[in-house]
């Protein structure tokens, strides 16, 4: 792995995210985030860097709890090297357009850009959205980034080239039950989020519509698009799981870029939020990744790092607030 340039791109790439900022941002970070004004951006590197440790951790508890499992050959789950590079360039460009229209489709709407998470959404508080926008926004993802794609390739390969079967069922449920638990801890410990401050009928409706919501407007499109079908087109044209890891990481963070925190007004507002992009997305999408390349299902991920924690923990509040569910 050490003699892999990826895996020294990357590392110089997170380097030099956290110097840009800290040239960049002076000491408060010119975005549209709760608490800028008071906390400098040391702080925020400090916190990156410590949430890159977490990530070393789970994917460390992951290699040890798959040990013992037979590696699932992802490579050749994909088709042969010229079909694979022209789907992945063709899903690439695909998805830079489903990001440009959504852009298109949310400001029509007066809305924020349609990206892979909702305004309001884990680390931000906005008050200023809409039920409109948050089921439209669900429902364009759910359609372009896993309907759409899954359905296309549904009718090309069966479902274990798309990472949609479990080889090791039980060994899968062990996975998702202890990297879920650990993931739990630090998001509570971290964000310290107010779902434990909310009402039983808060609970109740709010619970149950989050997980729906964000399910279809951000676990599932991301579950489809990038590790079902881009994951194993990665290997087979890497030939390499680091780089895979790598590539998957920053797809990830890409289908974020229109987090409604971003300021893309002047270059240096561009470049801080490019920088804070990858500094905030770039481990979770390496997690994602080397738990599919472990386990082969894409579905692991979705329990034991997704669907659940963060997003039911964290953004429970945010749901119930923007469709009104009282106490």
């Amino acid at each position: 792995m050490f003699r892999n340039r990826a895996v020294w791109l990357a590392a110089l790439g997170w380097v030099s995210a956290n110097a840009l900022l800290l040239v960049l941002a002076d000491r408060r970070l010119p975005l549209d985030l709760p608490g800028t004004a008071e906390r400098p951006t040391s702080a925020y590197l400090v916190d990156f860097n410590v949430r890159l440790a977490e990530v070393f951790l789970i994917m460390t508890l992951a290699f040890f709890l798959t040990r013992r499992r037979p590696r699932p050959d992802l490579a050749a789950r994909a088709p042969e090297r010229a079909t694979a590079l022209r789907e992945t360039l063709l899903l690439i460009a695909y998805g830079a357009g489903g990001l440009a229209l959504g852009f298109v489709v949310g400001r029509t709407f007066g809305w924020h850009p349609f990206g892979l998470h909702l305004a309001g959404s884990v680390n931000e508080t906005n008050d200023h959205v809409a039920r409109s926008e948050a089921l439209a926004w669900a429902g364009y993802n759910l359609v372009v980034f896993a309907i759409v794609p899954l359905a296309y390739f549904w009718r090309r390969y069966p479902a274990r080239a798309l990472n949609l079967v479990s080889a090791d069922r039980r060994g899968d449920l062990r996975l998702i039950v202890v990297v879920l638990l650990v993931e739990g801890i630090v998001q509570i410990a971290a964000l310290r989020p107010e779902i434990f401050d909310l009402g039983a009928r808060q609970l109740l409706l709010g619970v149950p519509l989050t997980f729906i919501l964000y399910m279809a407007g951000t676990v599932l499109p991301t579950m489809v698009f990038v590790y079902a079908i881009l994951i194993p087109r990665f290997v087979k044209l890497t030939g390499s799981v680091a780089t895979t890891v790598i590539f998957g990481g920053l797809t990830y963070a890409a289908l974020h870029v229109w987090d409604s925190w971003a300021e893309y007004g002047s270059p240096r507002e561009a470049a801080v939020s490019i920088a804070f992009l990858l500094l905030t997305y770039f481990g979770p999408g390496m997690v994602k990744v080397w738990l599919t390349v472990r386990t082969g299902n894409a579905w692991v991920h979705v329990w034991a790092y997704h669907a659940l924690a963060p997003h039911t923990l964290v953004d429970t509040p945010h749901v119930a607030h923007t469709f009104g569910i009282h106490r």
